[in-house]
Order: C-alpha cells, then sequence, then structure tokens
C-alpha cells in the first residue's frame, strides 16, 4: 500500500503511562472519523513501528507515528489550464482562483473547473493527491483558495474555521456608500422560498449570519465605494446578501445587484461582467509548524480596471 509520510510523536515524560489514543486525540489532535479510519489501515498507527491497541499505555521516548493512504481524484479528468500558484508545500496548496472559475466539477460542469488544473498540476509534479479544497468561492468571485493535500489538513484547518481562526477578508465594489462606514452586520440568512437558488435575510430565522465590512474608498458623490470585508460565518452568497441587505449591492452582481439596465446607466464604460469581489487574504495556523501564515492574492485585471473608472467618472 502507498503511504504519504509518517506523522510522528515523540512521548514526553509528561505523557508517561497514559493510552496511546489520548495521544491521538489529545496530542496529534485527531479527528475521531479519521482515527477510525487510520485503525482499519494496516499500517495507520504504530507504537515503536509496531501496530498495537490504542489502549495501550505509552511511555516516555515511545514513537507514535500515523500513516495516511496516499490517495488520487480518479474521478476528476487532469486538464492543462492556467493556474496562479501562491504558495505549495507537502501539505498544503494556494491559489489564486480566477474569476469564472468553478472550484469542483459538478453537474453539468465536468471539466474546465479549478480541480481540474490542480489534479493536472499534481500529475506533472508526480504527486498522487486528493482533491480537498478547504473552503468554496463562488464561480464568478476571484481570490485566494486553500487546499488541503490530506485529510489530516484539510481536519485541522477546517477546526480553525469553525474556531474563528481562520481569517478571510475579502475586497468588493459596490453600488452606494454604507452608512456607518464600518460596522457589523448581524443578518440570519436562509434560502427564498420562492427561488431557492437565491438566498434571503430572514430575521426571525434562518442561519446565523455574521459580516464584518470597512469603508476603503467613496467615489466622487457616493455613488460607489469601495470596502473590505471580514467573514465571521460562511454562508453560501454571504456577502453578496448582506451587502444588498444594508443597500449597497455588489458592481456587476446578476443575482443581487442592481437591475441591468440601471447598472449599464451608472457605469456606462465599465466592462465587468461579474459581482466585484475578491477574495484578497488569507491568515491561519500552518497545522504541522503551528506558524501563523498569511497568503494575499493580487487584484486582477477587472477590478483594477474598474477602480480606475470609478476613479476617473465619478
Amino acid at each position: 500500500m502507498n503511504y504519504l509520510e509518517p506523522l510522528v510523536y515523540i512521548v514526553s515524560t509528561e505523557d508517561e503511562g497514559i493510552q496511546l489514543k489520548s495521544i491521538l486525540r489529545n496530542r496529534m489532535k485527531l479527528s475521531r472519523s479519521l482515527l477510525s479510519k487510520l485503525k482499519q489501515t494496516e499500517q495507520g498507527i504504530t507504537l515503536n513501528g509496531q501496530r498495537v491497541y490504542t489502549s495501550v499505555a505509552v511511555q516516555t521516548g515511545d514513537c507514535v507515528e500515523i500513516r495516511m493512504v496516499r490517495e488520487a481524484s480518479d474521478d476528476i479528468l487532469p486538464q492543462d489550464l492556467p493556474i496562479d500558484i501562491i504558495y505549495e508545500d507537502d501539505h498544503l496548496l494556494i491559489v489564486n482562483k480566477s474569476a469564472g472559475m468553478i472550484v469542483h466539477p459538478t453537474h453539468g460542469h465536468y471539466t474546465n473547473t479549478l480541480a481540474n488544473a490542480v489534479v493536472h498540476h499534481w500529475l506533472v509534479q508526480g504527486e498522487q493527491v486528493r482533491f480537498r479544497p478547504i473552503h468554496r468561492l463562488d464561480q464568478d468571485t476571484s481570490g485566494v483558495l486553500a487546499i488541503a493535500k490530506n485529510p489530516f489538513i484539510h481536519q485541522h484547518v477546517s477546526e480553525q474555521m469553525k474556531r474563528n481562526e481562520f481569517e478571510k477578508e475579502y475586497i468588493t465594489f459596490v453600488h452606494n456608500h454604507p452608512i456607518p462606514t464600518e460596522a457589523k452586520i448581524s443578518a440570519p440568512i436562509d434560502r427564498d422560498l420562492v427561488n431557492p437558488h437565491i438566498r434571503v435575510v430572514t430575521p426571525d430565522s434562518g442561519y446565523p449570519s455574521v459580516t464584518v465590512y470597512q469603508t476603503e474608498s467613496v467615489y466622487g458623490d457616493g455613488h460607489a465605494s469601495l470596502l473590505r470585508i471580514w467573514l465571521e460565518t460562511g454562508r453560501t452568497h454571504q456577502i453578496r446578501v448582506h451587502m444588498k441587505f444594508i443597500g449597497c449591492p455588489l458592481i456587476g452582481d446578476k443575482m443581487y445587484g442592481l437591475d441591468p439596465k440601471t447598472e449599464v446607466e451608472q457605469l456606462r464604460d465599465s466592462h465587468i461582467t461579474r459581482q466585484a469581489l475578491h477574495a484578497e487574504k488569507l491568515t491561519f495556523a500552518h497545522p504541522m509548524t503551528g506558524e501563523r501564515m498569511v497568503f494575499k492574492a493580487n487584484w486582477p485585471t477587472d477590478l483594477k480596471a474598474l477602480h480606475e473608472q470609478l476613479m476617473n467618472n465619478h
């Protein structure tokens, strides 16, 4: 069986006498599901090179190793597509996703996705890795996106997300300017009862949703502004729904934005063809080193052009 490099933990004096399963859960921070999977793998869990029951007591200096089976995304067709890699190591891949690209193949979209591009990249690199995005971006949202190279990394970063230690920072261009200029929007979101593809603010029900915004620039007469946004929850279309809710819909947003005729009138020379939303920065702790890492994605050409137009026209 083909395994990834083992993750190793050397038992310290303070761990003397405790059960191996306690080391795995409390020191190596394995989730219950991953621990269960490793128990069923031939060399998944070893103590000093030997397979043992996880109820065994460990001694100072013992070497605990876990080995995950090397997996591949056999159901994803490799495609040689452009991919903007910000960072890569044995555990993580961070990319700057282009607008218009779907993250993962779905019904009716089996090719030309980020997954197809990443699987091809790994194939060329000689790596056998399963595609595991840690979070998602809408098809027409550009920016930084993190991909885990094994289930242990995916689990650890996902847990940071649950603890609000995985910080996502966006920039967006909106119609109008918000009052106040910076605030926290706490407004529950749920599916629209008439059109389930659309999300709406549902004050008396729905899922708790929190967005923090800060105004970076107000253009000319206040018909448009540039905002910096942080998410405390990750609901589908959250930024787009919350911005519409406060009267500042995203420029170019076909689902939640202004009537197309009105938008064309306000932005006659704009070449923006999608919602003006970009995931600019991700900050989280690397699961293997604990180092707090910051990843930034440069603005794409269309948003730079929109910024220039708004500066010149207002």
